[in-house]
């Protein structure tokens, strides 16, 4: 199986089997472990995401299984935030490294990812309550297993076209809502909801990209260059809001100011790119998209 939902199987054994496997693929990360704990828990943490966009795709047909499930599985990825936290921050202070601007930047730089490190270090090296918490996570995917399997759709090619446009309509509006909301700002939360209507998208198309593929693969390209400029801009404010509460931890008050100095620049570049890159992905108004979305899913029926 894979991220696709096919029009011409019932909708409610596609819509179980993408879903079961995202929460399969979850526990198995968190449990194998092949590239180490930090890796595990960004990996399950993209198939929660997966998972709600999934649920999201069909709030209409399963309003109280969504607001639950949804609540659960936000709540769970929640708990291991901190550590993916803490890699994130390492990661963003290695992009703002590549884009020092003078000597004297990057070597604050330098010194600012060393401590971003240790930082991150300590925190695995003290890692007992992490393993409680990845311990609940896997138990609660095994949890959100049973209550899918018990849900049930109406099947059929016409009610499965007007599910997926339906859902397909609000994403674009959503999105489109969060752009809105970005213009003539730069709230960080406002471009992290950007970020987060981006990915749902993204992985919308990924859940029909066999109904037209060369189309919704670009519409793809460019919606996934949203959501990584937007990644970085959300991280560099999670290391700016560090830098707010705990100046103490990055030394010198000349390094402080060079990485605030580097944040800004390159939040406003991000800003920028994004904000003109999505202007591209969702140019087309949310009705008449998602009704070629339907008459294609009716056409592969």
């Amino acid at each position: 199986m894979s991220y696709h939902i096919r029009p011409s199987e019932h909708f409610t054994e596609e819509f179980k089997a993408v879903g079961t496997e995202q929460l399969t693929l979850a526990v198995s990360a968190l449990t194998d472990r092949p590239q180490g704990l930090a890796a595990a828990i960004h990996d399950a943490r993209k198939n929660f995401k997966r998972l709600r966009s999934l649920y999201r795709l069909a709030a209409a047909d399963i309003p109280a299984f969504r607001r639950s499930e949804n609540t659960h599985v936000r709540n769970m990825a929640r708990t291991l935030s901190t550590s993916r936290d803490e890699t994130a921050l390492v990661e963003v202070s290695r992009y703002l490294l590549d884009h020092a601007e003078n000597t004297d930047e990057r070597a604050a730089l330098k010194r600012i990812g060393k401590v971003l490190t240790a930082r991150r270090d300590e925190q695995v090296a003290e890692g007992n309550q992490l393993e409680e918490r990845v311990a609940a996570a896997i138990s609660t995917c095994g949890r959100a297993l049973d209550s899918l399997s018990r849900i049930t759709f109406r099947d059929g090619g016409k009610k499965g076209a007007k599910r997926i446009a339906k859902g397909w309509r609000k994403a674009l509006e959503r999105a489109a809502a969060a752009r809105q909301a970005c213009t003539d700002t730069t709230d960080a939360h406002l471009f992290h909801e950007l970020r987060k209507r981006s990915q749902d998208y993204r992985f919308y198309l990924d859940i029909l990209q066999r109904l037209w593929p060369s189309a919704l693969h670009a519409k793809r390209v460019e919606v996934t260059r949203v959501v990584d400029l937007l990644g970085h801009h959300n991280d560099l404010a999670l290391l700016a809001s560090l830098v707010d509460e705990q100046p103490q931890l990055f030394g010198k008050s000349e390094d402080v100011a060079y990485l605030l100095s580097a944040v800004i620049t390159r939040q406003k570049i991000l800003r920028e790119e994004a904000l003109t890159v999505s202007a591209s992905v969702f140019r087309d108004d949310p009705k008449a998209e998602s009704r070629k979305i339907r008459l294609l899913w009716q056409d592969a029926v």
